[in-house]
């Protein structure tokens, strides 16, 4: 029985040396994957990864492999840890596709933060958000998200925040001025006050691209953001980004003059979603998704038709009008190549 016992130790013994083995390993991924990024970006002199420092189970919450982002001479990467290292918080805005989320991902692991994500779009409670009870009486407390993020930090992002809820938003208000805490009225107003570490980012679409159910953020919400970054897309109508080109070619691994006429298509579906004239805007992500239809054989036309025309809308008449500036510019680069010849 005694040598069965130590046996079980030793086992038991093995498997945690093999847990902090594999956490380790872990750890240090993140921080090679980080350390390339950081190489990109003149970051660490606002937030550095190293000063940061969370529970075990809350690594696993920090982003990593995150694609570089790339702007034109914006940089958003390092205006965002900025307002976070002076402010806590910030906000974005730009029509959807424009890199927004992907953008908070990648300062989140740059700069070491477990995420929290809020779609605020969705029919979520405050109870959901905050907390509550659990079961009969007063003994089972959860907290909710916010709740768990205020009290363990991290970055907490709403995206679509002009689709919050008004009573979400007022129990916010406090945690983002200068008492920096929040009141949880629903467990005997229990006041938490805000970790070192809690920054928040809010996402939405500009007023003139709004989608049903979005509403302009109140003047106190409006008022703590402090700083506002607006983005766009790289190529939008005639205006074109080589460098956007460039990534579609290679992610997508397709041909340069193929990876051209791709962008200037979303370029022109683009500039018609801004002005109201379609529904969708595609992101550099569709493009290349796009792209790599090419390379399997597919032409342009046949690609678009099986990626951006179904995903700008499933109205066959919106439908076609995507096609025919699909093949208007296709024809046009064709025209303009024979030229060059």
């Amino acid at each position: 029985m005694e040598q069965n016992n130590k046996l079980i130790s030793s086992v038991k013994h093995s498997k945690v040396q093999s847990d902090k083995v594999n956490l380790s390993i872990s750890i240090s991924k993140i921080k090679k994957d980080s350390h390339k990024l950081s190489e990109m970006y003149d970051f660490k002199k606002y937030m550095d990864s190293s000063d940061m420092n969370f529970p075990e189970d809350m690594l696993e919450m920090i982003p990593s492999d995150t694609p570089p982002y790339l702007d034109n001479g914006e940089h958003y990467v390092e205006r965002i840890g900025r307002a976070l290292k002076f402010f806590k918080q910030c906000a974005l805005i730009g029509p959807s596709g424009t890199g927004k989320t992907h953008i908070v991902y990648l300062v989140a692991e740059l700069a070491g933060l477990p995420m929290w994500e809020i779609n605020c779009g969705l029919a979520t409670s405050v109870f959901d958000l905050f907390g509550r009870y659990v079961g009969l009486g007063k003994e089972n407390w959860i907290d909710g998200l916010i709740t768990n993020w205020c009290r363990r930090g991290g970055i907490l992002y709403l995206d679509e925040a002009n689709m919050m809820k008004q009573d979400v938003a007022t129990k916010l208000n406090p945690l983002l001025d200068q008492r920096g805490h929040m009141v949880l009225t629903e467990k005997d107003s229990e006041i938490i006050h805000r970790h070192k570490h809690a920054y928040m980012i809010i996402s939405m679409n500009p007023v003139s691209s709004e989608f049903a159910g979005t509403k302009p953020i109140n003047a106190a919400m409006r008022r703590r953001m402090s700083v506002w970054l607006n983005f766009d897309y790289m190529s939008v109508g005639d205006k074109i980004d080589d460098k956007e080109i460039q990534m579609v070619s290679e992610r997508g691994n397709i041909n340069m003059f193929d990876a051209e006429t791709i962008v200037k298509i979303g370029a022109k579906l683009r500039q018609e979603y801004k002005m109201g004239d379609l529904p969708y805007g595609p992101s550099i992500g569709d493009l290349v998704n796009w792209a790599r239809i090419c390379s399997d054989g597919a032409n342009v036309a046949e690609g678009g038709d099986e990626t951006l025309v179904p995903m700008t809308s499933d109205d066959p008449e919106v439908q076609d009008e995507v096609r025919h500036i699909i093949k208007k510019i296709i024809e046009s680069q064709a025209a303009a190549n024979k030229t060059k010849v």
